[in-house]
């Protein structure tokens, strides 16, 4: 499989990692869009959100979580912050593995795009 995030999980691309457990690895975005660009995904290779199905959900709820997790220990959750999953090329989906951006650390302004 050719997939970047697969890439990065496997060590074989590096990254700065900001949290990594058993089900899920959280990295700093190369190319920021807020001061706090963090991009959380789940080790194992989900193509996109349409491949959600009630046997891999439970990851949807474990990134949340983690995102509000992160939030805290980057000092952006009492500001707020925003989490964003693009879907298929029209929703801005660039890499073909479920991720999730979590941005904050200015006011990010709506619509999005």
């Amino acid at each position: 499989m050719d997939c970047i995030f697969c890439k990065i999980v496997s060590r074989q691309i590096p990254s700065e990692i900001v949290f990594e457990d058993e089900k899920i690895i959280a990295f700093r975005d190369i190319s920021p869009a807020a001061p706090v660009h963090i991009l959380i995904i789940p080790k194992q290779h989900i193509s996109s959100a349409l491949e959600i199905n009630s046997s891999n959900s439970s990851i949807v709820s474990y990134i949340i979580e983690a995102a509000a997790r992160i939030a805290r220990e980057e000092g952006i959750a009492e500001d707020g912050f925003r989490i964003v999953n693009n879907c298929g090329k029209d929703g801005g989906q660039t890499v073909n593995h479920l991720h999730f951006h979590l941005l904050g650390g200015r006011n990010l302004t709506w619509p999005p795009g």
